[in-house]
């Protein structure tokens, strides 16, 4: 006699195992790279921002000038 599991045997078969096992560790991967995507790419952001607006209140003539070149270089380079 085979020692292949039947149609109608209700054990996971390897195959099941492995599929399972692909599926809990792209579960983890996922939920790791979101975490990393967090703390990588939002906290410095933030980061930057802050330190922007703390410029921008004590240097506020400078950061009018920056804003103001920076929307003549993009509304030229928009411009039809």
């Amino acid at each position: 006699m085979s020692n292949m599991p039947t149609e109608n045997s209700k054990s996971p078969t390897r195959s099941d195992q492995a599929k399972e096992t692909a599926s809990r560790i792209a579960a983890g991967a996922g939920e790791a790279a979101q975490g990393a995507a967090t703390h990588y790419v939002k906290e410095p952001a933030q980061d930057i921002f802050s330190l922007v607006k703390a410029y921008a209140k004590d240097n506020p003539d400078v950061a009018a000038c920056w804003a103001f070149g920076l929307g003549v270089i993009v509304g030229w380079k928009l411009r039809p």
